[in-house]
């Protein structure tokens, strides 16, 4: 059994490499175990996915039970777990230093801060007060007995502000405070990622799996992208495969969609 410390330095390493790698994003135990036993690397969990299995929408999910989640992913994999903490559920510098240090209490060896204050009307915090924010993440984590990584995320582009000069801005002030990993969701034109990466001396994290970006591992690492996470796609996915058979049988009465899923020993084998 690895412990959180040999996960930690795990997870720090392949940050340090010389191409990307992939973090899948699993929601519950079944594609925890999945996603481990294809031979991933590290896995992070999503926040919308995690949501969606309790009935409810993304970022409705309060920190207690979203700990108690991260407890039971972490416990059941031998893997490095990175941790979807929103905007670390609370306005104040203190309340987000608090949250990390609760997320490597469960077991996590990373997690990642959003600039995103959860309110239509203003959705994005003021540069000063998201980079004190960040700095308070980062003395807590940079305080744990392990390495705890710290991933910054500007989230201008999934806001209505595809504002590059703006991003890059914003995630230079948050490595300037303590970040380890750089993470600004919803670019993707392959310049602009180029771009954001030339101007930073963290890692680069990348979102895909949405159509709006194609990008290969590959590609990404030719970029210089350090790490690629598919956030609630996987877990798109697997709803979006669910609702269509349940439409078919609703619709036309028919079970067609039984021919592409896969048998039931052929599943029952990838968990343990």
């Amino acid at each position: 059994m690895a412990t959180q410390a040999e996960k930690g330095d795990v997870f720090r390493a392949l940050h340090a490499r010389d191409h990307a790698f992939v973090i899948p994003n699993p929601w519950d135990l079944g594609s925890v175990r999945m996603l481990d036993g294809l031979g991933f690397e590290a896995l992070a969990t999503t926040s919308a996915g995690y949501a969606f299995t309790l009935g409810k929408r993304d970022g409705a999910v309060g920190r207690d039970r979203m700990m108690e989640h991260v407890a039971s992913l972490a416990a059941a994999t031998e893997l490095p777990l990175s941790v979807d903490l929103e905007n670390g559920f609370g306005d104040a510098p203190a309340f987000v230093s608090e949250t990390i240090r609760m997320v490597g209490d469960a077991g996590a060896v990373g997690g990642s801060i959003e600039d995103a204050t959860g309110k239509e009307n203003d959705p994005i915090y003021e540069i000063g007060f998201a980079t004190e924010r960040i700095r308070a993440a980062a003395e807590a984590a940079h305080a744990a007995p392990f390495a705890f990584t710290l991933t910054a995320r500007c989230e201008n582009y999934l806001y209505g502000k595809p504002d590059l000069k703006d991003t890059i801005r914003r995630l230079q002030a948050y490595q300037g405070a303590g970040a380890d990993v750089l993470y600004a969701p919803g670019l993707t034109k392959h310049d602009e990622i180029a771009t954001l990466v030339k101007s930073l001396d963290r890692p680069v994290n990348v979102l895909v799996g949405f159509k709006s970006i194609r990008l290969s591992v590959a590609e990404a690492s030719a970029l210089g992208v350090r790490r690629l996470s598919t956030g609630s796609a996987l877990g798109r996915a697997a709803y979006g495969a669910f609702l269509a058979a349940a439409e078919e049988i609703r619709d036309h009465g028919t079970f067609g969609f039984g021919d592409d899923v896969p048998g039931f020993s052929d599943l029952s084998k990838r968990f343990f």
